[in-house]
């Protein structure tokens, strides 16, 4: 029997959550195809089947967390089954015999199963904060009207629970709402299920806050923490939307308050004033001058490996980009490019592009730093820094020097899609030798960036800003307006000293300094 074990998800990540199972004991499973969703701190990864068989044994339930390499299923592979067949075969005779005794063996799992089931969690569906805008807005807008049917839940307190909790509970959360195994067990600890509870996190996803604000808010009959009107969701909604919550949270005794808002909306000025007011993704409790704010997994996990990163001793260097030819390339490019592939033709491949052909002419950066010295390495594997609803990942693209700007760019675009979906490949986390970060999405113009150890360089792109510069011409210098991009690189000063940052980030800048007409995209 081939033993399947926990697989490592990144180098500073030492162990891993079953999310769930994705074949269960009796199904073929075929090579590479997933068996599996492991939860990590950062993120849910689905873990292809290292082996061609029949899934025998599943040794780790959902939920439970084992350190990497420790034995979690066994397969039976189809050379086992072909070798074993002759002996094997005379075992089904004695059916009514051998189902007795199989049958406490294989009554414990059905019955975990149900129990499970219950919450009706998709854990398949992603990982924690996956999400995008885009997606964040859509989750809004269902926390907003799912705010108005929990309302009542919070308001009948007096009259019987279990009518209590059934009306809104087809209506106020979603029964297929993503959830991580701790949020799973403290569902079933209350006898709750998903369908009861709002989800403020990123896709509509169920946070422990959420648990906790249902369960207060049913102790107390008044909404704690905005989980009986919708959690975070009226500082995420547009302002109409926050309005017609913190509406929802003054007249609880009133179901048909969606259909009446103008008049309720009178009467709660001061709960819609809290609700705009509170710092953004914060709900303060009425009265409260202060409130804390939980760290969630990811929060947990960035938490220890930034803390871990500062133990290196960074330096920073800091060069303006004139990309001037390289935005005209884009332009010039994007519309035809966009038309004939369907995506659209993003700054961030060309960055990744020259740090990738940059690397090569500089490899001490291209390294992990260890404690007996720099290890080299020979892959040039670039790590994308992706900001996602509770923080930060970073997946990678593999042999990013072997790939042209499309191969890149596509690259980039199916990992940002699987980003949203959730639905992440065991090969996208780990392996990285340098980090890319594109802080400039957001407006920004110098970031000094925590390097992603063990890596030993980082670099970000900055927003593309038009500024007046000096030119020189053959008839002088004159000045012009050019658009210009920062890039800072952040050095392991273990590794590598100035000098070599910035050797390598005049590289960086080279390259993209030189695209022009003849630069290929394929």
């Amino acid at each position: 029997m081939a033993k399947v074990t926990m697989p490592q998800l990144g180098e500073s990540v030492a162990e891993g959550t079953i999310g769930k199972w994705l074949k269960q004991p009796g199904d073929t499973v075929a090579k590479y195809e997933p068996l599996l969703e492991v939860i990590t701190d950062k993120v849910n990864a689905e873990v292809p089947s290292p082996f061609e068989g029949v899934l025998k044994e599943i040794l780790v339930e959902e939920g439970a967390t084992v350190p990497n390499n420790a034995e979690i299923a066994v397969i039976e592979t189809a050379d086992e089954a072909s070798a074993g067949g002759t002996a094997a075969a005379p075992a089904p005779a004695p059916a009514p015999a051998a189902s007795a005794s199989a049958a406490p063996k294989a009554e414990p799992a059905p019955p975990a199963e149900p129990a499970k089931a219950a919450p009706t969690f998709v854990p398949a569906d992603g990982p924690a904060g996956s999400d995008e805008r885009p997606e964040r807005a859509a989750a809004s807008a269902t926390n907003a009207a799912g705010a108005t049917n929990a309302a009542p839940a919070a308001a009948a307190a007096s009259s019987p629970p279990t009518a209590v909790a059934a009306e809104p509970a087809d209506a106020a959360g979603n029964p297929d709402a993503r959830m991580t195994p701790a949020v799973r067990r403290l569902l079933r600890e209350h006898g709750l299920t998903a369908a009861q509870i709002v989800g403020t996190g990123g896709g509509g996803r169920i946070t422990r806050e959420d648990v906790t604000n249902y369960v207060e808010s049913q102790r107390t009959g008044q909404p704690v923490g905005g989980q009986a009107v919708g959690g975070q969701a009226p500082v995420m909604a547009p302002p109409a939307a926050a309005s017609t919550n913190g509406s929802g949270a003054a007249t609880p005794t009133a179901p048909t308050a969606p259909a009446t808002a103008p008049a309720p909306a009178a009467t709660s000025a001061p709960a819609a004033a809290a609700a705009t007011t509170s710092a953004p993704g914060i709900d303060f409790p009425a009265g409260a001058d202060e409130v804390l704010v939980p760290m969630t997994q990811m929060r947990k996990g960035i938490a220890a490996q930034m803390t871990k990163a500062l133990q290196a001793p960074h330096a920073y260097v800091q060069m303006e980009v004139d990309v001037t030819r390289l935005v005209a390339f884009r332009e010039k490019n994007k519309r035809d490019y966009q038309a004939r592939e369907g995506l659209s033709l993003s700054f961030v491949p060309f960055v990744v592009k020259a740090s990738a052909e940059a690397l090569k002419r500089n490899p001490t950066f291209n390294a992990h730093w260890t404690e007996q010295g720099l290890l080299a390495k020979r892959r040039v594997n670039i790590g994308v820094a992706v900001a996602v609803d509770e923080g930060l990942i970073v997946p990678v693209i593999r042999d990013a020097d072997q790939l042209s700007i499309h191969g890149l760019n596509a690259a980039i675009a199916d990992v940002a899609a699987r980003a949203k979906a959730g639905k992440f490949k065991l090969d996208d986390f780990g392996g990285g030798t340098f980090t890319v970060d594109n802080t400039g999405y957001l407006g920004t113009n110098l970031v000094m960036p925590i390097l992603n150890v063990p890596e030993v360089g980082i670099v970000t792109m900055e927003a593309i800003t038009k500024r007046p510069v000096v030119v020189a011409t053959p008839d002088g210098d004159v000045i012009a307006i050019r658009p210009v991009m920062n890039m800072v690189l952040g050095v392991d000063h273990r590794a590598n000293d100035g000098a070599g940052g910035a050797a390598l980030l005049r590289d960086i800048k080279a390259w993209l300094e030189r695209v022009g007409p003849d630069t290929a995209i394929y």
